[in-house]
């Protein structure tokens, strides 16, 4: 299996993401060409700022395999990870993170600020980007602009 294969899996979390009315982010962690484990955002329904889709699929993942290191593991997310997500991704130990769109706002794998090309840290995961770009990007893209209408619809005096 390759890449796509994966992000498509991802981009399946980050509908569920959606139907849940959180920001439509997925991921999905494997090994050895099988899934270990699979999350997607859920800040809001769980009233905690770190429960990112990344965050999510690596606890599980450290669940599974009974370890919080993950080597020889890569994740698979529908957004390029923010610098908490790239931080607990090192920590992990993951071989490699590959992701969908580029994040212009907060992303640390290039787009702000790049965490994982500092030679001083500890440890160097491989980076992936642009994957499924197109059909991740226009998920995230296609969630705002629903969200943005509704509320626009919204009575004035509910605002």
């Amino acid at each position: 299996m390759d890449d796509t294969f994966f992000m498509e899996q991802a981009l399946q979390q980050a509908h569920q993401a959606w139907a849940l009315g959180e920001v439509p982010v997925g991921a999905v962690l494997v090994r050895d060409g099988e899934i270990v484990a699979v999350g997607f955002n859920q800040p809001i329904a769980a009233h905690d700022p770190t429960a990112h889709a990344e965050i999510m699929a690596l606890r599980a993942a450290a669940q599974v395999l009974g370890n919080y290191r993950l080597p020889g593991c890569d994740l698979y997310v529908t957004l390029e990870p923010c610098a908490m997500c790239a931080g607990a991704m090192m920590h992990a130990r993951l071989s490699r993170v590959i992701f969908g769109a580029p994040d212009p706002k907060t992303g640390a794998c290039g787009s702000i600020i790049d965490l994982f090309a500092q030679q001083e840290l500890n440890h160097h995961t491989e980076v992936a980007g642009g994957v499924l770009a197109q059909q991740c990007s226009t998920l995230l893209k296609d969630f705002f602009a629903q969200r943005r209408r509704m509320q626009q619809i919204k009575p004035v005096e509910a605002r």
